[in-house]
């Protein structure tokens, strides 16, 4: 049987706290319990609900910061789960439990190996800092981004920043993100006028109307991407339309859609584009835009190049740079950092029934955040 290790050890104790988000359930207050000693000037930043800790260690620049999240998503059905997902379980040389993989792992990782580098090297160079939020996994509005907003405040500066999210593909160091694609999302209502099926030169129906416009939408090239990023995708999510009677011409059709959009565009240009379309083919209609994110890029550099430096020394995988994948909280640091990258464990079981991590992994990650530290900021 595997020896357990410390970094194993913490995540199971991160992983025995339910905290589904927005909650904590003091899962921070357990950081700052082994951060405090080392050295680190620990804040709590609270906002509406949300638990957010600022922790720092130095006041020289460079600053590099870990980032992550201590939510999790719900369980989800109890009785499918093969051990209690707040229960963590080491079963078949994997551990088991929701937050395994995204991203209690990973912050138990950071944690230890600042532990170990603080331990070797007293003197070095620049901070460390910890970014962490149960706001995550949730609407994302009173957590990493107040955090932010508070630092840029304070005229705190950031050079480097690690976020732990899950983004091995296959196996651990195979893939880390240098980017990620801004989500914006229209909810499009298209008004017609209801009347009788048998009548329908005295009714106007949405749907018929509506179809060219949205066969241009589906087949319009949006932009081609760049080096890091495929082209934009425009996707329908959710239509709806009719009274549920089969002779009623409908009143209205109600549309959501989204775009996952490169640094190619804009979201103003898309939404221009989108209403261009429709006014074209004539539509009486109403959109809402929500903008969850813009997207951001950090171009192979410093922190990028340390990182498969790291992993490969480590490991002996070569890392590939990707921009794939939903949005993170990277979107807001990179507001106030010019280097974010995203490196966890690999991705295939978050927010799926008997979430886990291979054991075999814990301690090579937590040795890759620590031999990225030593590479930047030892003395």
């Amino acid at each position: 049987m595997m020896k357990a290790s410390r970094t194993l050890l913490l995540t199971e104790e991160l992983i025995a706290l339910d905290s589904i988000t927005p909650h904590d359930k003091g899962c921070q207050q357990r950081l700052i319990e082994l951060l405090a000693p080392l050295g680190f000037r620990c804040e709590t930043i609270e906002s509406n609900g949300v638990t957010n800790l600022w922790a720092r260690k130095g006041t020289e620049s460079p600053v590099f910061v870990f980032a992550g999240h201590t939510d999790v998503v719900p369980a989800g059905p109890l009785d499918q789960w093969h051990s209690q997902p707040f229960a963590p379980t080491r079963r078949d040389g994997k551990l088991y439990g929701r937050g395994a993989s995204d991203m209690k792992t990973s912050i138990a990782a950071m944690v230890v190996a600042c532990e170990e580098f603080v331990v070797a090297h007293p003197d070095h160079k620049g901070s460390i800092a910890f970014l962490i939020t149960s706001d995550e996994e949730g609407p994302a509005v009173d957590g990493t981004v107040v955090v932010c907003e508070r630092l840029e405040e304070r005229g705190e500066t950031l050079d480097y920043c690690l976020v732990g999210e899950p983004t091995s593909a296959h196996v651990l160091g195979d893939m880390i993100k240098n980017g990620r694609r801004g989500s914006l999302s229209g909810h499009l209502v298209i008004k017609g006028v209801q009347g009788h099926i048998a009548y329908p030169h005295l009714a106007r129906n949405p749907i018929h109307q509506a179809a060219p416009a949205l066969a241009e939408l589906a087949a319009e090239v949006w932009d081609e991407g760049n080096e890091y990023y495929a082209p934009t995708s425009w996707q329908i999510s959710n239509i709806q339309s009719g009274t549920g009677a089969t002779n009623v011409i409908p009143g209205h059709m109600t549309l959501d859609f989204n775009f996952r959009f490169s640094t190619a565009s804009t979201a103003d240009g898309l939404e221009a584009r989108v209403h261009a379309i429709l006014d074209r083919h004539g539509l009486d209609y109403d959109l809402e835009w929500t903008l969850s994110g813009q997207p951001f890029l950090t171009p192979k550099g410093t922190l990028s190049d340390t990182l498969c430096d790291a992993i490969r020394d480590e490991l002996g995988v070569q890392t590939e740079l990707s921009t794939t994948g939903g949005t993170s909280d990277g979107r807001f640091i990179a507001r106030i950092c010019p280097q974010v990258i995203e490196f966890g464990p690999p991705n295939a079981s978050i927010h799926k029934i008997d979430e886990h991590i291979e054991m075999r992994y814990i301690d090579p990650l937590k040795n890759i955040y620590r031999r990225t530290l030593e590479r930047l900021l030892a003395a």
